[in-house]
């Protein structure tokens, strides 16, 4: 199976509500037509453009179906079927749907609480789709897009296919002619580029809408790199790996971003994944070997967990993927294990259910530490519940939800990300009382401190929301106080390090000189008198 071997070709394009095109007399239906395009030649007359104006017709406005049919031809020749010169080898067309039509976001099933809100009433769905939304299943309601631009790309392919052993990925985008059992110039309609927050949504509002045209050349090895991603996209979302919308984020760093800027954000984001594993082992080191929780805030690691288990139910009530939902999984397990090395945790089965009970640990409670760790967490809980209510009922009052579970979780999680801070607040009093910080796991906070750093580089690199911003540098606000107070705080040898050792643990040091003349006079003493007593 060979080429046709058509090289310069005449283009039209004609818009249509129906999938199949004949009208070729219709003038108004013709949006674009260009003439002798060469094929597999790269100059700049192998690309053309063109914008126009659309004007919507009712039908579009509601669910409606719009079509571009792109014909390509011998310079020359004609394309219509029915034209006494037509000739079916000198001729192709492919068709390409303009509208797209896509599942309606979870966004949108979310409304007022207190049904008060005119914003959220103008947002709702036609009425006929109400009972479906409040419903927890329901039928799947869909939403007519305008794709604004349509990307014409003529693939330089002069590759012999045999006829029954034609490439997977290739023969959809054949199209053979069957009298010459030769295949004309591939056609791709490259939506690669076309990001989902680039559509516009089809409504009655709509009065006109923009459409930007192109026809250029493209390589077969960008062709089929193109393909690859697109399949690769397909198969994380199959497999749950990947959401709808997280490929477009990918693409969006491409087309927005530095490309220097990209380069050293791909470097450093190793770095990144480095440092997390490095602060990951380290933390397990560190409480799998911690004898003593002198110096440590057990509350801390208490409200540690209780963060991490808010944010892992918030992304399970958001659909998120599997993977992020495994790794937030595995770090409530981790923090819930540090409590147990915090703190003694017992199975109470006097009970008809079993219950856990938590009980301080003795190195905890026989020092100034659990006095100074309650008195931190008892002025923090009044500011926190001050402003986790004020939170929450600027949130009941302005933004929407899907339930009053989900209002909960996101003011919880909310309050998580801005007020964070506040939770490493009694371990920076515990110091301060204690005036020491030889407690403290240094080595998996380093690692720690340098993540920040990296975080900081991307909040100002990837597109987030600012509450994700903010809460990137109060990290940094809180080390810098960590190492503010270790070089205030001058090192204690007597207090229990990291690993549960203190000074008196360690091996006695050599004497001195004065120390060994003083043992030497002891021992001629002790001699002295043992003999005056054989004497006697």
């Amino acid at each position: 199976m060979s080429y046709t071997g058509l090289h310069i070709k005449d283009m039209w394009m004609y818009l249509s509500e129906n999938d199949k095109f004949s009208n070729f007399g219709n003038e108004d239906a013709l949006i674009w037509h260009e003439t002798n395009i060469p094929y597999a030649v790269w100059t700049p007359t192998s690309t053309r453009t063109h914008t126009l104006t659309y004007y919507p017709t009712e039908a579009l406005k509601h669910n409606g179906s719009l079509y571009a049919h792109v014909y390509f031809s011998r310079s020359g020749y004609p394309v219509d079927p029915t034209d006494p010169e037509y000739e079916q080898k000198s001729a192709f067309g492919r068709t390409h749907p303009i509208v797209a039509y896509l599942r309606k976001s979870k966004a949108g099933h979310k409304k007022s609480l207190l049904g008060d809100s005119d914003e959220s009433e103008e947002k709702l769905p036609p009425k006929e789709n109400k009972e479906s939304e409040d419903k927890e299943e329901g039928p799947v309601e869909y939403i007519s897009y305008w794709k604004p631009n349509v990307t014409i790309n003529l693939v330089d392919d002069f590759t012999r296919y045999p006829q029954n052993n034609i490439p997977p990925n290739v023969a959809p985008y054949l199209n053979v002619d069957p009298t010459t059992n030769s295949y004309y110039p591939t056609v791709f309609f490259n939506e690669f580029w076309l990001l989902r927050d680039k559509l516009t949504a089809l409504n009655e509002t709509v009065k006109e809408l923009t459409l930007n045209l192109e026809v250029s050349p493209i390589s077969m090895t960008k062709w089929q790199l193109f393909l690859q991603i697109e399949q690769s996209f397909q198969v994380h979302r199959s497999y749950g790996s990947m959401l709808e919308g997280e490929a477009d984020e990918l693409k969006r760093v491409f087309l927005e971003g530095n490309p220097y800027l990209l380069g050293l954000t791909m470097i450093v984001s190793l770095f990144h994944s480095l440092f997390d594993f490095l602060a990951f082992k380290n933390d397990i080191q560190f409480w799998n070997k911690n004898k003593s929780m002198e110096g440590l805030s057990a509350k801390s690691v208490v409200l540690n967990f209780i963060c991490q288990l808010i944010i892992f139910l918030y992304l399970l009530d958001n659909d998120t993927s599997w993977m992020i939902l495994a790794s937030s999984g595995v770090g409530v397990c981790i923090e819930f294990w540090k409590i147990g090395k915090a703190m003694h945790v017992e199975i109470d089965r006097s009970g008809k259910i079993p219950m856990l009970r938590f009980r301080d640990r003795e190195s905890y409670t026989q020092n100034k530490t659990k006095e100074y760790d309650a008195l931190a967490m008892k002025y923090l809980t009044y500011v926190l519940l001050v402003l986790m209510a004020g939170f929450a009922i600027y949130s009941l009052k302005y933004d929407k939800h899907k339930s009053w579970y989900s209002w909960i979780l996101s003011s919880l999680t909310s309050c998580v990300y801005m007020f964070g801070f506040i939770m490493m607040c009694p371990q920076l009093f515990i110091n301060y009382k204690l005036k020491s910080v030889a407690h403290m796991p240094w080595r998996q906070m380093t690692y720690k401190f340098l993540n920040t750093i990296i975080d900081d580089l991307f909040a100002f690199v990837i597109k987030m929301p600012w509450l994700h911003r903010l809460s990137v540098f109060r990290d940094d606000v809180i080390f810098l106080i960590y190492l503010y107070q270790r070089w205030v705080y001058p090192v204690d040898k007597k207090r229990v390090n990291e690993f549960g050792f203190g000074g008196e643990d360690e091996p006695a040091a050599p004497q001195t000189l004065e120390g060994a003349a003083a043992a030497q006079q002891i021992e001629a003493k002790a001699e002295t008198s043992t003999e005056d007593k054989k004497t006697k």
